[in-house]
């Protein structure tokens, strides 16, 4: 279920909507990833392999888009505020003493669970930003990344 929905439903997507941004010479194909394509966890295994694919499909993407002038990149972001998240940590914080300031919360929850140099849960609008970014003719020149907004959770030079 994790392959359909992850990499078959964006090829779908990506199949309905290429034709025409091939047509007008200009086009962005932008993916949400995660970190969990480059650094998978034990848990969710089926999650991670296929946030994987949809990493390749957009690099593969990429290269098949060359010269068209559509591009094709992925936004990795980490762990993402949202209120079921919230309300998940200020449930488990007491039994961890993770304080009882939602400040306090989130950075103990996230140095436990999910560390990255941040010490925070990333923002919707920090993903956005990124989107828009790609989506922009400011990204002319950027084709087959991986964007990450994960807080510095991933290591890696590269």
């Amino acid at each position: 279920m994790a392959y359909e929905i992850n990499v078959i439903a964006s090829v779908w997507m990506i199949r309905r909507l290429l034709p025409q941004m091939r047509e007008r010479g200009w086009g962005r194909v932008i993916q949400i990833g995660g970190i969990f394509a480059t650094q998978p966890a034990a848990m969710l295994p089926h999650y991670a392999a296929s946030i994987a694919a949809r990493h390749n499909l957009a690099v593969s993407l990429a290269r098949e888009l060359r010269g068209t002038g559509v591009t094709s990149n992925i936004v990795a972001p980490g762990a993402i505020y949202g209120l079921d998240v919230r309300a998940a940590f200020t449930e488990m914080a007491a039994s961890r003493d993770w304080g009882t300031s939602w400040e306090e919360i989130e950075r103990s929850a996230v140095r436990e669970l999910i560390p990255n140099d941040v010490e925070r849960l990333a923002r919707a609008s920090e993903i956005a930003t990124a989107v828009a970014y790609l989506a922009s003719p400011l990204a002319d020149y950027v084709s087959g990344a991986t964007v990450r907004v994960d807080g510095g959770a991933v290591r890696s030079v590269a």
